[in-house]
């Protein structure tokens, strides 16, 4: 295979990890985000419908959402309720208002990071990296090891243990589960699952990834691990 078609389903498969779903109406803003985001190889999705905050995070499922408190129509404290009534997805707000009742509200409405603007754009990233990283065991592409409820995964030398046993995986059973397990406890759907196998998923039978999942499933099954990666009907996949 070619570099170029390595590098970028590489790119698609760290793409396909994490969303972050930018919530800010000054679209000069989001813009630059979304760019600083994308260099960090995250996904990033703008809403543009003020209206619809809540229906964008249900359609998305992304994995952290920038959220700021003057926004059209309803304001962030509005929509973090919205979010936090059904999801602990990470929220970080990011605005203008900082004065100390702002931020108190935030938090105890259910953000869990305060950004005051105008903010470096370096010290934005950090703040998204590192709550990614509690939250997800998300390493920046340093750690050398995924591990979760007796799986783990070596980056480096590209094995699968369950329970310090080996199970022999092919390389796109391994790129599958290093994108569940990146995202333990999220939803990751078919489609992102196809992009980052397939570099032009619109030529892959739909049914492809279906068999390299249960394929998967069934050597993570048969190694001790039952249910480990569950199906969400419509959705995608998920590794609990």
């Amino acid at each position: 295979m070619a570099s170029g078609t390595i590098s970028l389903i590489n790119s698609l498969l760290e793409e396909a990890m994490f969303k972050i779903m930018i919530v800010e109406d000054d679209q000069t803003i989001a813009t630059l985000i979304a760019q600083a985001l994308r260099k960090w190889q995250l996904s990033a999705v703008k809403v543009t419908d003020f209206s619809k905050v809540y229906d964008q995070f249900v359609a998305e499922q992304p994995h952290l959402v920038l959220l700021d408190i003057n926004l059209p129509v309803y304001d962030g404290y509005h929509w973090v309720q919205q979010i936090r009534a059904n999801s602990q997805v990470p929220v970080i707000f990011i605005s203008s208002r900082n004065t100390n009742m702002d931020m108190v509200m935030a938090m105890n409405l259910g953000a869990d990071d305060f950004v005051n603007k105008p903010f470096a754009m370096e010290v934005l990233i950090a703040k998204i990296n590192a709550l990614l990283r509690r939250t997800y065991n998300y390493t920046d592409g340093q750690s050398q090891t995924l591990s979760h409820n007796g799986l783990t995964l070596d980056i480096e030398n590209s094995t699968a243990l369950v329970n310090d046993t080996p199970i022999n995986l092919s390389k796109n059973e391994y790129k599958l589960l290093q994108i569940l397990l990146r995202a333990h406890g999220h939803v990751v759907s078919r489609e992102h699952l196809l992009k980052a196998l397939w570099q032009d998923a619109r030529f892959v039978d739909d049914n492809t990834l279906t068999v390299n999942i249960n394929r998967l499933r069934k050597k993570i099954t048969d190694a001790g691990l039952p249910d480990y990666i569950e199906t969400r009907v419509g959705t995608g996949y998920i590794i609990n």
